[in-house]
């Protein structure tokens, strides 16, 4: 039962919001040289609790209009699949996310306590989109929006709790996190293009077109890479943040093959693979930059 349930919260797409987490965390350490460790746990726990909200909300709405049932399931796309297959009832998983979507906005609101309106203005956000996100706002065409201000937030969210303000150094990396993830949300929306279709959902996949959707999928590594170089320039990231390029030659591979193979499910697999990779591998390298840069200043 339990493999059921860590499959129907998509255990592997909870690192996405973990490395946002980490990349506020990591902000506020070098710009302070300190981490709250209690806030630290408690913005993960609440994060997690939010994200996993979202996947199960998803996984119901999904299954209720019957789109998980009509589109061919894969590692990365179709919905978990546990619904489906019986493994888990529908007001359970219901059930579920409402619970880790409370359990989110308790810690949230500790927060709000602690830090003020500006976490509540984010918790807000957060609580009406998540909630509203598989219906709403995934059928106005907003799901890839939607996905980058999250990554920004969390970003926003986790540096707010730590240093009680905001510099440009965590909006900047928040953009850079929350394109990272609308990337992954986009390119594994191709293999359910017809289901999400007929069922009156707009991804950015059905609005465009497969074709000329494939064609763009470089804009989203761009905006990535893009947001790296304007920030070293202006001086905003350490120079060393640039060890995050070393994942362009999976991004050009990624959609290259993108484009050959938008309309082929099995050949989309790898595919969809090696853009999560891009996307995880990217992100913890920003990570990684901050801690390296760290260390060399205290060195100097």
């Amino acid at each position: 039962m339990l493999s059921y349930w860590l499959r129907a919260v998509r255990i592997r797409f909870l690192l996405a919001s973990v490395i946002s987490v980490f990349l506020g965390l990591v902000i506020g350490w070098w710009q302070n040289a300190a981490i709250n460790i209690e806030f630290a746990a408690l913005t993960l726990a609440g994060v997690v609790a939010l994200h996993g909200s979202v996947d199960l909300l998803n996984d119901y709405w999904d299954y209720k209009r019957n789109i998980d049932t009509e589109t061919k399931r894969t590692k990365f796309s179709g919905g978990t699949g546990v619904l489906p297959e019986g493994l888990l009832k529908p007001s359970d998983v219901y059930r579920a996310g409402v619970i880790l979507l409370i359990a989110g906005a308790a810690i949230g609101a500790y927060f709000v306590f602690e830090r003020g309106i500006t976490i509540a203005l984010i918790l807000g956000f957060a609580i009406i989109s998540i909630y509203f996100y598989s219906t709403r706002i995934v059928d106005s065409g907003l799901g890839e929006v939607f996905v980058a201000i999250k990554g920004t937030m969390i970003v926003l969210g986790t540096y707010f709790v730590q240093t009680s303000h905001i510099t440009m150094e965590p909006v900047f990396a928040g953009i850079f996190s929350g394109v990272l993830s609308s990337t992954v949300l986009f390119v594994n929306s191709f293999p359910d293009y017809d289901a999400d279709k007929t069922h009156g959902r707009k991804t950015l996949v059905i609005l465009l077109g497969k074709q000329k959707a494939a064609s763009s999928a470089w804009i989203f590594p761009a905006i990535t890479y893009g947001i790296i170089i304007t920030a070293v320039s202006l001086h905003i990231f350490p120079v060393i943040s640039l060890l995050a390029f070393g994942t362009i030659p999976i991004a050009i591979r990624s959609c290259r093959a993108l484009k050959q193979k938008f309309d082929q499910v099995e050949e989309l697999v790898p595919i969809m693979e090696n853009f999560v990779s891009y996307s995880r591998i990217t992100g913890v390298l920003l990570v990684i930059s901050f801690v390296a840069d760290y260390f060399v200043r205290v060195v100097q």
